[in-house]
């Protein structure tokens, strides 16, 4: 019943507890559920949308169901919190229904959590009917081309973690002094990364935006972007959203072949309507690009960006010195199929692009979350449910409420400087909170955290 309601947010464990007299599991170990003696207890490994939507259904469609959450981050929602680029407020907007539902009696959340090292998968079945594994695919796609670990290349996840306050990713310090960058790959992300590279500061500075990362962009030298995808037009995976934030961006202007787009206006009226207006804007961007008053825009933008179709890197070109990056190495590719399922073939015709930096937007992969569990990647997704724990040594739980405690001040220390919120990054604060009586921390302890 249950395996199919859910099978969309992950791997699925499933296992009936052998109950003692003391509420405990035949093994010795005590029930972590925080409910005693529910029909069905669920545990959830993850906090992201995926985790909170099937804990939405469950507790709207199954109401002897009891659900504790998981996250290994000491903050809730996922890719919410971490991915959404910060100037789009709007599509954060889904924590109001997300925190809803972790309030409701029975559902738990455990923050700062670590499945598979905190607690073992072997312990969670034991504790739980169901055990769904909602953790998702934070493994970065390797490019696999020489020059690959120079100074100045990086995972489009580690740049987004960066700017949005991923704990792992906060000293990163992105290499922004050169004039040109490259961004592999013509998905959203790329978009996202792209946009937020040239944006004006004074835009930034009305987001949630990590005040770190603030401070390099406001010092970046950064004013070219080249998005550069193995295929040609009909194939881009961003969406028409983000292709329009991208043209009307304030003081930058958009650079076209036209010649990509020859022969498209043909093809383009018989694909679906999504795609169709897609194809349709860029062809049009790129038609215009010698009107009047696009001229005038293009000279007066002191940034530009531009979409490079059918290359494919092949290495990383070292710089002088041969510790950074100095360019890419591009080969020409041609398209073989029709449409969206064409691939993309290399040629040996080759061009080299000098940059300083390199972000790699090609996808994610997940990892196995325990060696106990059989691991398929196809299942693997980014919401992430937790249960709750038995409070071992050295492990502090963060509760909703101590997520709360943590909204609360983030809000307060960012509309004294006029942004939605100021995110805090570092573990220790947390923990602090969560395990001690609440009072606002001292100002050393802020300080300590920001640095």
């Amino acid at each position: 019943m249950f395996r199919s309601s859910v099978a969309a947010a992950g791997t699925f464990l499933t296992r009936h507890c052998r109950r003692t007299s003391h509420g405990a599991c035949g093994t010795g170990i005590r029930m972590f559920s925080s409910v005693s003696d529910p029909e069905i207890k669920v545990c959830i490994v993850g906090s992201g949308p995926a985790g909170f939507y099937t804990a939405q259904h469950l507790l709207k469609y199954h109401k002897s169901t009891v659900i504790d959450i998981y996250e290994k981050q000491p903050v809730p929602f996922g890719l919410v919190r971490f991915g959404v680029a910060p100037d789009h407020p709007e599509v954060k907007n889904v924590v109001n229904a997300f925190t809803q539902t972790a309030l409701q009696v029975r559902c738990s959340f455990h923050g700062n959590i670590t499945v598979g090292k905190d607690v073992s998968i072997e312990e969670l079945k034991q504790a739980y009917h169901v055990l769904v594994l909602s953790y998702g695919a934070e493994t970065n796609r390797l490019l696999g081309i020489p020059g690959e670990n120079l100074q100045g290349v990086y995972s489009a996840s580690s740049l987004v973690g960066w700017y949005n306050g991923l704990p792992e990713n906060r000293h990163l310090n992105p290499e922004l002094n050169n004039e040109t960058a490259v961004i592999l790959g013509h998905g959203n992300v790329a978009l996202d990364i792209a946009r937020i590279l040239l944006s004006p500061i004074d835009m930034l500075k009305k987001t949630d935006i990590t005040a770190h990362s603030l401070e390099a962009l406001q010092n970046s030298k950064v004013k070219r972007v080249v998005i550069v995808g193995r295929r040609g037009p009909l194939q881009v995976a961003f969406t028409i959203k983000e292709l329009r934030e991208m043209i009307k961006l304030p003081d930058t202007r958009l650079l076209y072949d036209p010649s990509d787009f020859e022969g498209l206006k043909h093809t383009v009226k018989d694909l679906p309507r999504p795609r169709r207006r897609l194809i349709e804007l860029m062809i049009k961007a790129a038609l215009e690009m010698n009107s009047e008053k696009e001229a005038e825009n293009r000279g007066a933008a002191t940034k530009e960006w531009c979409l490079r179709f059918l290359r494919s890197p092949l290495q990383i070109i070292p710089s002088d010195d041969g510790k950074r990056v100095g360019g890419i190495r591009l080969s020409v590719t041609k398209l073989e199929g029709s449409a969206e399922s064409a691939k993309a073939i290399q040629t040996e015709d080759i061009e080299d692009l000098e940059c300083g930096l390199v972000l790699s937007s090609i996808g994610y992969k997940s990892h196995p979350i325990d060696p106990s569990v059989p691991f398929d990647q196809r299942e693997g997704l980014i919401p992430n449910k937790l249960g709750r724990v038995l409070h071992a040594p050295g492990i502090c739980p963060v509760s909703f409420s101590g997520w709360k405690k943590i909204d609360c001040f983030e809000v307060a220390k960012g509309k004294k400087a006029g942004k939605p919120r100021e995110k805090l990054i570092m573990l220790d604060l947390v923990s602090y909170w969560n395990c001690q009586p609440w009072s606002p921390p001292s100002t050393w302890l802020v300080v300590s955290l920001l640095e």
